[in-house]
């Protein structure tokens, strides 16, 4: 295609139902409109708010820029029941690097903002990536759901949010797995998109990342308290949501194809947490980096 807006219909592939699940509708040049699952009770799930903005801004690109960081606050709870407006604003059109801020507006009040820079492809002086650990790959691991009960794994897999995903959490005792530094809980998982995603539409893959990048990065700051959703058998300790939320796009990935996401945390502190993130392909190539902050309060 050549440098030119992207199309105003967005179209989910009929062999991608994840798709569905990011699909907006264009309300006028920088208007479009949404629906978010929930993600708690009464409260939307903020990687589908986040991935919905992001692919807002990028229908105002030309098609041939591509997302490479994004920056983003949650700040007040979404109704999942209720539409969501995306408001995109045009800040900046750059010979190389496009700007965009999107406010995800519900019943008037601004529950989300997002700023996003999209740019040309371009040579590199050099490429060079922390290497991935060698941990075991996923083909050997449970999936996330296979020790919660039947009722609850038919339940998340069947509902409108969190479906045709895969999770598989590498153990903590595996072969491979870094030592943990005192003071800084980690985790790795793989993760993908259990169905295929369209080859031509690079923005939804990215978009779907932003969406799997929220499934475990706040549990990680809270995991010298409580294991994870997935693991833990015990009702929660922590009441936990994201504050804000950043990523940055180093190469080409495929968001259908397995995905290390190697997610630590340094620090916890004044009702807060700073969790960070890594994903590497199957070829251990670093593709993506996240970093987040979670509000962290003891249940009563």
């Amino acid at each position: 295609m050549t440098e030119q807006q992207r199309p105003t219909e967005q179209a989910p592939d009929p062999a991608a139902p994840f798709a569905e699940l990011l699909a907006i509708e264009q309300l006028d040049e920088n208007t479009f409109r949404g629906h978010c699952h929930a993600g708690a009770p009464m409260r939307t799930f903020g990687g589908h708010v986040a991935a919905q903005a992001l692919a807002a801004a990028g229908r105002t690109c030309a098609t041939k820029r591509a997302v490479h960081s994004l920056h983003g606050y949650f700040m007040l709870p979404g109704d999942p029941t209720r539409p969501i407006d995306y408001q995109v604003e045009r800040l900046r059109e750059g010979f190389t690097y496009t700007t965009r801020r999107v406010r995800a507006v519900q019943e008037r009040n601004e529950i989300f903002n997002l700023t996003a820079s999209f740019k040309l492809p371009e040579p590199t002086a050099g490429d060079r990536h922390r290497a991935m650990p060698p941990l075991p790959g996923p083909e050997c691991l449970p999936d996330a759901f296979s020790h919660r009960d039947e009722e609850l794994r038919a339940a998340v897999r069947s509902s409108d949010g969190f479906r045709d995903l895969e999770l598989r959490f590498v153990p903590p005792d595996a072969p491979g797995v870094p030592p943990a530094v005192p003071g800084m809980p980690q985790q790795f998982v793989w993760l993908r998109i259990a169905t295929p995603l369209p080859d031509t539409e690079p923005l939804l893959h990215t978009c779907a990342l932003t969406y799997l990048s929220d499934l475990t990065l706040a549990s990680t700051a809270g995991l010298h308290e409580q294991p994870n959703f997935f693991q833990r058998t015990e009702p929660p300790r922590l009441l936990m949501t994201s504050l804000d939320h950043a990523m940055w796009f180093h190469r080409p990935f495929r968001a259908d194809e397995w995905l290390l996401f190697a997610q630590r945390s340094p620090s916890a502190s004044d009702g807060r947490g700073l969790a960070l993130g890594e994903f590497y392909d199957r070829d251990g190539r670093l593709v993506a980096s996240a970093v987040q902050e979670a509000l962290i309060r003891r249940l009563p």
